[in-house]
């Protein structure tokens, strides 16, 4: 496989092909290829690279004592054929993989672009099925090309080409890092100032919910501190469920390859179990409980284990974010998450019957905050802590609002919510919102029947009393 180039594309060897190091007698035209010519072009390439074949004195090249065996000339000139780019690039795995120890034979896996079929995939192919009877290659990934936002190739004339430099300038390499993972790199991989938008906010919503978390765990030590999971609170564990389902989505997406579905599973939940649910009715018991308090414990625990699993299945697609966030978690670790592993056992977390439990949960939540919306806009409440609650309902839904009677403050977010129970059978709940009556607790912001009026606790109510008294009770470790 041997293809001859006129001198005017020799400077476009290294696209096309490598030289090929053999050199013609001068005298009778002999091209001569030998073991000793190959080892004296290998030292000079190893010094020089390829390009030395067209650049360096071809005595160089040229071993000691070289006669040519026809005419017994000894003066010769190099041979300005190359050897096909194919053949070459089909048979680099034989001069790179056998050679380096931390690397094996056949390769993990090939990555280009979709034209490789008929290319590099193709030849590797062919080299190593002769050479050694199977692929140099146990997978193979390949991508498309990108494009416009509509769908257009991309083009300086046309005005619609976006430099990497401008991406990083307005966003960092990271928004760069994100847009790969979330498009579908299988299909025309297209891009434009609306969609790289798109992805600067999800990248900002994913960052401020892990700021977040770590933000709360500054006095939490998980050898110390860390609440057993059959201990914890129902809700802490709810999120810890859903945090197994989406760490085994992304688990499973990682070795599919399917990139977007990591995306996906990781956006949705940090966006609508973590942000819109999870840190808001979190909050009070952060904020306002005792430092060491179970309740308070049991949050930082889960999310703590949140934390740092999103910081290792993120790693691969948002390095420097997560380094930054690896550095601030506490308890002993790896010095970089990039040296650490994915998280495991993920799926012990799951529990199905309790997930069952809370997603209704959820939903009665959403009637309850249209309703509270709905006050809101009338006027006759200003934020949901200043509400009081009552929900009706029936059958199941009945039976489950009573079990979680004492959640429901928490669940809603409001200073009181109560439950009364409806005669027959059927689905949805009734709900009921007025002003709470009482006095606003300075700490907490809850409205409450009485707040102390002793000097140096005037303003706050019992359980904040409590709290600062230290009162609340501490967990064990």
């Amino acid at each position: 496989m041997v293809a001859n180039r006129p001198d005017w594309c020799i400077s476009r060897q290294r696209a096309w092909g490598v030289p090929i190091p053999a050199v013609d007698c001068i005298k009778c035209r002999e091209a001569l290829l030998t073991p000793e010519l190959v080892q004296r072009a290998a030292a000079v390439f190893d010094v020089y690279g390829a390009d030395a074949w067209y650049e360096r004195p071809v005595s160089e090249f040229i071993p000691d004592g070289l006669t040519c065996p026809t005419c017994g000339g000894t003066e010769f000139e190099r041979e300005r054929d190359i050897l096909d780019v194919w053949f070459d690039s089909g048979s680099s795995h034989e001069a790179v993989l056998p050679f380096r120890t931390e690397l094996t034979w056949p390769a993990d896996v090939y990555l280009e672009g979709s034209d490789q079929h008929r290319g590099w995939f193709q030849s590797s192919l062919l080299v190593g099925l002769g050479t050694r009877g199977k692929p140099p290659f146990r997978e193979v990934v390949t991508h498309g090309f990108i494009v416009a936002e509509d769908g257009r190739k991309m083009s300086k004339s046309l005005g619609n080409s976006i430099e990497p430099e401008e991406i990083i300038k307005d966003g960092g390499a990271e928004i760069i890092r994100l847009w790969v993972a979330m498009v579908d790199f299988r299909e025309e991989i297209r891009v434009g100032k609306q969609i790289l938008a798109r992805v600067v906010e999800a990248y900002r919503k994913i960052r401020n919910t892990l700021r977040y978390l770590v933000s709360n765990l500054y006095d939490f030590d998980p050898v110390v501190d860390r609440v057993p999971l059959e201990q914890m609170q129902e809700v802490d564990r709810f999120a810890l469920s859903r945090y197994s389902g989406m760490a085994s989505t992304v688990l499973a997406g990682y070795g599919a390859y399917d990139f977007p579905a990591v995306f996906q599973a990781i956006n949705q939940y940090t966006t609508v179990d973590l942000s819109a649910f999870y840190a808001d009715v979190s909050k009070d018991r952060l904020y306002t409980f005792a430092a060491g308090s179970p309740e308070r414990r049991s949050a930082q625990t889960a999310m703590f284990v949140i934390g740092d699993g999103l910081t290792r299945l993120l790693a691969p697609i948002l390095p420097m974010t997560t380094d930054e966030l690896w550095r601030h978690l506490p308890g002993k670790r790896e010095d970089s998450v990039h040296l650490a592993e994915f998280p495991e056992s993920v799926e012990t977390m799951h529990d199905r019957d309790l997930a069952a439990r809370w997603e209704r949960l959820m939903k009665i939540r959403d009637e309850v905050n249209r309703a509270l919306e709905t006050e809101r806009q009338a006027k006759t409440i200003g934020n949901s802590l200043g509400a009081s609650v009552i929900v009706r309902a029936r059958a199941e839904d009945a039976r489950l609002l009573e079990r979680y009677r004492d959640d429901l403050p928490m669940l809603f977010i409001v200073s009181r919510a109560t439950f009364e129970r409806l005669d027959g059978e059927g689905a949805g709940v009734e709900v009921t919102v007025s002003r709470a009556e009482g006095s606003k607790c300075s700490r907490c912001w809850r409205t409450v029947p009485n707040v102390s009026a002793a000097a140096d606790t005037e303003g706050l109510c019992d359980r904040c009393v409590d709290a600062l008294q230290g009162t609340s009770g501490t967990v064990a470790g």
